[in-house]
């Protein structure tokens, strides 16, 4: 079954069971499922290295190479056809409009190098998403936009973005491109892949003359060139301490929760009541994971959030530890174990993270420039 289903399917049951990790009964202190083999064996393992795919629709997909080509992390980016009824099409016949088609590009990227997020900013800097008939030029559903998510990480990051988007005040008219599933997409004929770079002539023709430039210029001026601006946790080389490492750094509880799946008690941790502006990041390696500006008062007796930082910054795993399925948060650089997520959360996301105090070291506001941390800054209304 596929993982990210898997996962999903994992919060709803989790919901429906009342079951949480960092939600369970006050007695049942310091649960430690990792002690139990069989519990080991049943979560699902993080594999080691991860290629993510993201497919986007914005018109002829000979402009859409190029942009993400150019970002670090981005393995290959693939022209072709989604999102339609007919199998194995050709360009000819997506070019009537009548296969229900659209022109897309599928991006390879390692999300240790550069996240959705990234992703999806570069991705409205090529669009017009105010038309829902196509784009410039090129007229018919086949070049209309379209963000196809393929994990539900990626929905919520994509409705968050448009979200976003739309409230900036850069467009007079509403957003139309729509984020829906991804379906099967098929590689365009190999004239149309890279096409920038086999007929870098006709292709600078094009993109002028097509009215995308001056568009684009105008939209985002300044702005339309976008680079990622992280002090990339992502492309750390962070080496993992060994376990009698581990054991020095990290308390007994630290070392229980985020190394044998434990889970601390509710309404005794340090960080279930803290309602200080800042950053919580892994107690493991230090990478950023939620936002006090996403924390909410759940009532559990431990932190919780309604999404983190950038989904790319952790991983979902299938938890049957107490004897139902559950969906497991743990930190994508150092594999802690973090906590769990349900789907019982507040607007916009209806999800919520509960996770360990125990998993997480907090980071006030105040102190994010001298953490490496300065670009959560302007997460926060001053």
């Amino acid at each position: 079954m596929n993982t990210h289903r898997l996962s999903s399917l994992a919060v709803s049951l989790g919901l429906v069971l009342g079951i949480c990790s960092a939600c369970t009964p006050d007695h049942v202190v310091h649960s430690v499922a990792g002690n139990d083999a069989s519990t080991s064996s049943a979560r699902a393992a993080k594999p080691a290295s991860v290629e993510a795919l993201a497919t986007f629709g914005g018109g002829c997909f000979w402009c859409m190479e190029s942009p993400f080509e150019q970002l670090p992390g981005v393995s290959a980016v693939i022209s072709g056809y989604t999102d339609g009824d007919v199998e194995n099409p050709t360009y000819e016949q997506v070019c009537t409009g009548t296969t229900g088609h659209t022109e897309a590009v599928q991006v390879h990227y390692d999300p240790a190098r550069v996240s959705y997020d990234d992703l999806l900013e570069v991705y409205w800097r090529q669009v017009v998403p105010t038309d829902p008939d196509g784009q410039y030029v090129d007229r018919g559903s086949q070049y209309r936009t379209g963000i196809f998510y393929h994990t539900e990480a990626q929905r919520i990051a994509a409705e968050a973005s448009k979200q976003k988007l739309a409230a900036s005040g850069r467009y007079d008219a509403p957003l139309v491109t729509p984020v829906d599933p991804a379906s099967t997409f098929y590689a365009a004929e190999d004239y149309h892949q890279d096409f920038y770079k086999k007929s870098p002539e006709r292709y600078k023709n094009y993109s002028r003359n097509s009215g995308r430039d001056q568009y684009l210029d105008a939209v985002w001026g300044d702005d339309r060139s976008y680079v990622p601006t992280v002090s990339d946790w992502a492309a750390v080389a962070w080496v993992r301490p060994t376990d009698e490492e581990l054991r020095k750094l990290l308390s007994p509880l630290q070392y229980e929760v985020t190394q044998e799946e434990g889970t601390e008690r509710p309404f005794r941790n340090p960080y279930w009541d803290e309602k200080r502006e800042g950053i919580y990041v892994d107690v493991v390696s230090g990478q950023p994971l939620f936002s006090s500006a996403d924390k909410f008062k759940s009532g559990t007796g431990w932190p919780s959030f309604i999404r983190p930082l950038s989904e790319d910054n952790i991983s979902l795993h299938s938890d049957f530890s107490l004897g139902g399925l559950r969906s497991e948060v743990r930190s994508a650089l150092a594999d802690s174990h973090l906590g769990h997520v349900f789907d019982d959360g507040p607007e916009p996301t209806g999800l919520r993270y509960c996770m360990n105090s125990a998993a997480l070291r907090f980071v006030p506001l105040a102190d994010l420039e001298a953490e490496g941390l300065v670009k959560y800054v302007g997460t926060f209304e001053l």
